[in-house]
């Protein structure tokens, strides 16, 4: 094995890109968890998205249309999963997961002639000065605009829950629906609000798959990167803060098991691959903390 090819500059920076898709998603699924809803359907929705945003980039020559697609695919399959468990009172686990079948299968339909296609290129954001800085400069600020977009869309979150009262509202419908509508707030509202708000950032994600890291139109490409989102917003005690970390561990791990492979690690491909899922449960068990919305996963019913 040759440690020296892997070059730790390059490594970190790697790190931020792999960490990106999930930490869309994660941060989606956030916002939906805090409102009291629990959308096991994030695997689906990133597929989706995966789709959506190969379809749209390819067919108009413009990434940001690729995103916007993106968006809009994951909302919609979001939208299905809010009138079925808003309105229809259907279980929320049960639903999730035949949303993520549905979007696996829609998935496929939708992409089955793009397999060759590649996408117009994303170019990097090239920051004036800063990306000129040594060591941090390459690590941090010579990215694409979409890992900016994620981290600017968690602060944004972590700043509305705190310090908005929309975000107050939020936190109290998650908290206790039934208190939230006998003050006179709309709970199914705000829970279709929020979940439309995690879809698009799932879809976002899988776009992000489908579009940079992996530019290409592969089924069932996210591989698990729903499921591991979910486990995050576990993991990061429903804070946006301790998300990111969450995110970036799961990046630094799937980073690093690629370089090894690429050193000639002695270890079979196999377990190396397995490696970031196996290192997302240990520190999923270890070191999560942090208590559950009160509301999370029970349904509202509005006649009450």
């Amino acid at each position: 094995m040759d440690l020296s090819a892997i070059n730790p500059i390059l490594l970190l920076a790697s790190l931020m890109v792999a960490a990106t898709p999930i930490m869309l998603a994660a941060i989606g699924e956030l916002v939906v968890e805090r409102a009291g809803v629990l959308n096991l359907g994030v695997e689906g929705m990133m597929i989706t998205g995966a789709a959506c945003g190969m379809i749209f980039a390819y067919n108009t020559g413009n990434p940001w249309v690729g995103f916007a697609g993106a968006a809009v695919g994951g909302m919609a399959l979001s939208f299905l999963f809010a009138i079925l468990t808003q309105y229809f009172l259907s279980n929320q686990v049960a639903t999730g997961l035949a949303l993520t079948l549905f979007g696996l299968g829609l998935s496929a339909l939708l992409g089955q002639n793009y397999a060759e296609a590649r996408p117009p290129a994303f170019p990097k954001l090239d920051i004036p000065v800063l990306s000129d800085i040594p060591v941090l400069g390459p690590i941090v600020f010579n990215h694409d605009p979409m890992v900016y977009v994620g981290l600017i869309l968690v602060a944004a979150v972590w700043a509305f829950l705190k310090y908005s009262r929309a975000g107050l509202v939020l936190r109290a419908v998650g908290e206790n629906h039934e208190a939230a509508h006998a003050l006179g707030y709309h709970v199914i509202r705000i829970r279709i609000l929020a979940i439309l708000f995690g879809g698009a950032c799932a879809g976002l994600g899988g776009a992000y798959i489908s579009l940079v890291r992996v530019p290409q139109w592969t089924e069932g490409m996210t591989a698990g990167a729903g499921w591991i989102a979910l486990a995050i917003v576990v993991f990061a005690g429903w804070k946006p803060v301790r998300l990111l970390l969450g995110a970036y561990l799961f990046g630094g791990v799937t980073v690093l098991q690629l370089n090894l492979q690429a050193a000639g690690l002695a270890i079979p491909v196999e377990y190396l691959s397995m490696s970031p899922y196996i290192a997302t449960i240990l520190v999923l068990v270890i070191l999560s903390a942090g208590r559950a919305p009160g509301s999370l996963g029970k349904t509202f019913h509005a006649s009450r």
